[in-house]
């Protein structure tokens, strides 16, 4: 289904907002502290694309029957490209979102296949397996957070791409035992084995070893390379999104060094960043400017090819002349706001001043 087009797209009502809010705050608190380093307009996208991510996945995970649950969420995207979205608040959002943005359909599909890879129960013999299902559910959403950027250069959706792969391949270091214990298993099974780990075993059992903490070292120096590979096309963002999406980074890498921290055991424990470590890392936020350009021309992941692709057969609008106009206005009245406050400071220290003298007279 094709991009649905209106000559005004329809609003971002502030009741559904206000909802996709609180699944976001809820659901994801590095995703949460990063959103609020993105310029007002992009933030409201992202966070609406968030909530309906984030629905879908509750939506397979808790319904007890994922097939039917994946047929329902292919009705609600059905409705959503029609520009007559189901009443959910994230829907509603959402089709603003598409609208506003030219958001591929094929994205969101891509999204909702890896989904229905976990309802099969899907095995991943192989790091390109498991590199095919982290572009499904998380390679996805970062090619969708370039495209509400403005962004449709293939090269810089291809960083995009890796971000959020990174971040999946992060992910599933931390949650080894959780995953296991839910009948789950995203390290590459030939890994294991090599570590001497019997992947069924390991899924009726999981213990931490010596081999275990080789298998998931080896999954965080991937996402170590993919997230370097992606902080090339940061610097291609659009200004005001950098520091936005170099949080996110800094933050999901962050649990990567937590695990490490614990030596590798994500099965007797969840990594955490504290929120003071968080605030640490947030300070390298100063060095966005000096990350190299250089890489942003590598080649495509052959995983993530299929979601650039996406993106190049829809080449909508980069950023709707309207949401541009909102994000100046914004910028703009934030700005003379400011120098307004520092004003009347700065006329009410005069006044003090002046009532000093005359006493002093």
């Amino acid at each position: 289904m094709s991009i649905p087009s209106a000559d005004t797209p329809p609003p971002l009502r502030e009741a559904d907002m206000a909802a996709c809010r609180g699944l976001l705050k809820t659901g994801s608190r590095s995703f949460h502290a990063a959103s609020r380093f993105l310029p007002y307009h992009c933030r409201d996208a992202a966070t609406a694309l968030y909530a309906f991510c984030r629905q879908a996945d509750d939506a397979v995970d808790d319904s007890g029957a994922p097939h039917l649950a994946l047929e329902m969420l292919h009705g609600r995207l059905d409705a959503i490209y029609a520009c007559a979205p189901e009443d959910y608040a994230a829907d509603r959002a959402l089709a603003s979102v598409v609208v506003r943005y030219g958001l591929p359909r094929g994205l969101l599909d891509a999204l909702l296949e890896g989904f229905a890879w976990d309802a099969a129960e899907r095995e991943y013999e192989t790091l390109s397996d498991v590199l095919d299902y982290a572009a499904r559910v998380a390679g996805s959403v970062g090619v969708m957070m370039a495209v509400i950027m403005g962004i449709r250069d293939a090269s810089v959706l291809a960083r995009a791409a890796d971000m959020g792969v990174a971040m999946q391949l992060t992910n599933i270091s931390r949650d080894v035992g959780e995953d296991a214990r839910n009948g789950r298993l995203y390290l590459p099974a030939s890994w294991l084995r090599e570590a001497g780990i019997d992947p069924a075993a390991f899924v009726r059992a999981p213990q931490h070893s010596a081999g275990l903490t080789l298998v998931t070292r080896r999954v965080l120096t991937v996402a170590d390379k993919l997230y370097r590979r992606a902080d090339a096309g940061l610097t291609c963002l659009p200004l005001r999104c950098r520091p936005g999406m170099y949080a996110a980074r800094l933050l999901y890498s962050a649990i990567g060094n937590e695990v490490q921290r614990l030596d590798y055991d994500s099965v007797n424990q969840r990594a955490v960043v504290p929120p003071q470590r968080k605030l640490w890392h947030l300070t390298r936020l100063a060095g966005l400017p000096l990350l190299d350009a250089g890489a942003v021309s590598a080649p495509v992941l052959r995983e993530n090819r299929f979601l650039v692709e996406a993106v190049n057969s829809h080449p909508g609008p980069r950023v709707s002349s309207l949401v541009e106009h909102e994000g100046k206005v914004a910028w703009m009245l934030a700005l003379l706001q400011d120098l307004e406050r520092r004003e009347r400071s700065s006329g009410t220290l005069d006044a003090r001043d002046n009532e000093r003298r005359s006493a002093a007279g």
